[in-house]
């Protein structure tokens, strides 16, 4: 159990038993990809990978110490000297720090030991859930008392102040305020949510690593980003368009002409991304799998040739799993280029979807992992002195 080797660990390290040891899971979005940076909807669900923490307080003290696991390495740092470190796991601790100091949190010293089990580089989140495992244990250890949407907004800040990386909330905020058996559809506007029932039954949610290394996943989000503000330039003269938000299937419809290509696929994609999620939350709640499932496999359709964010290793992966008796729908998930993708799978279809990895592997030189998960509960402590 990771709870107890950072226990052990922690012990060893700072020769005292931690206070409090966390766990912080990892996400899928199941559906709403590329629409969180036009202030679209999401619906993303915890993971039952992710980051376990301990955590002993240090009152009289002013400084961070963390070890790490996994990197088998410790770091330490005074809060009047919290710098931007070459060790890149370091920042993510040092950035919640920094970020609660702003925003007026008094707290003492802290000892961190943590361990994750969330592949990195796979797009599961791992970053934002070291975050919110570091933010929830200072809550909890210092009694801050900070309500659940305002800790995903510090780690949010602590990721583009101090990380560097100008991330949207759906990870930190699903990360915190997940529930078992749900998913949670974000507003990302309003930043209002509601609880989903994800009731699967004997049904699976199995993700698959494509294990391809993202390394056009930063510079091609970058480029969409900027694709999708500047066709809000030319839309907006048409009304009160501030974000792809505003864009309307009739709107698209009405404007579409006066979008130069690629742009108008870029659109067409955020614009029915968002009716695909709207649509997903009602489909979900009435348990209607193979709606949802019809839903999933669109999306897909839309970000490989609307959006051109997928790549052929996902496109195998999702066709593979498509092909399978008892699949639901499967999509790429994440930024893209590499990464992960999700299928809905009929629990005796489970085999059937793995056995046919063993051609991917022969295909692409590389080796898929599938990792079985269900709708897990956000950030909670998971042993306490």
């Amino acid at each position: 159990m990771d709870h107890e080797i950072v226990k052990k660990k922690h012990q060893e390290i700072f020769d005292e038993e931690p206070d409090v040891i966390v766990f912080a899971p990892g996400r899928i979005n199941l559906i709403g990809e590329h629409t969180d940076y036009s202030e679209g909807f999401v619906l993303p669900m915890a993971i039952n990978m992710g980051i376990t923490l301990a955590i002993s307080k240090v009152p009289d003290s002013a400084i961070i110490s963390v070890y790490s696991v996994d990197y088998d390495k410790k770091m330490v740092a005074l809060y009047s000297d919290l710098m931007k470190s070459l060790e890149h796991w370091f920042n993510y601790p040092v950035g919640i720090v920094k970020v609660l100091q702003k925003r007026g949190h008094k707290f003492g010293g802290i000892r961190l030991t943590f361990t994750g089990n969330i592949p990195q580089g796979a797009g599961l989140s791992s970053s934002a859930a070291l975050e919110i495992a570091v933010a929830y244990a200072i809550d909890q250890v210092y009694n801050l008392k900070i309500p659940g949407l305002e800790l995903a907004k510090v780690c949010q800040q602590a990721e583009h102040e101090v990380v560097g990386v100008r991330v949207g909330i759906m990870d930190q905020y699903i990360s915190r305020m997940g529930k078992a058996n749900t998913a949670l559809f974000i507003d990302c506007r309003s930043l209002k949510s509601e609880h989903i029932p994800l009731d699967l039954g004997s049904n699976q949610i199995v993700i698959t690593n494509s294990n391809v290394p993202r390394r056009l996943a930063t510079s091609k989000y970058n480029e969409r980003v900027f694709e999708c503000q500047e066709a809000v330039k030319i839309l907006e003269t048409s009304g009160n368009i501030q974000s792809l938000r505003d864009v309307s299937e009739e709107v698209f419809e009405e404007q579409k002409e006066y979008l130069p290509e690629p742009l108008n696929r870029r659109v067409w994609h955020v614009v029915s991304e968002n009716s695909r999620v709207l649509k997903s939350k009602e489909l979900l709640k009435s348990k209607d799998l193979e709606g949802f499932g019809k839903l999933i496999q669109e999306s897909h359709k839309s970000l490989k040739e609307n959006f051109e964010v997928s790549c052929d290793e996902l496109d195998w992966l999702v066709d593979a799993a498509n092909r399978t008796s008892g699949c639901y729908g499967a999509r790429m998930v994440g930024a893209g280029f590499g990464g992960c993708a999700i299928a809905l799978l009929q629990e005796n279809a489970i085999k059937e979807y793995k056995k046919k990895l063993e051609d991917y592997e022969t295909k692409f030189g590389i080796r898929a992992v599938t990792y079985d998960t269900l709708p897990m509960d956000g950030v909670s402590i998971i042993w306490k002195k």
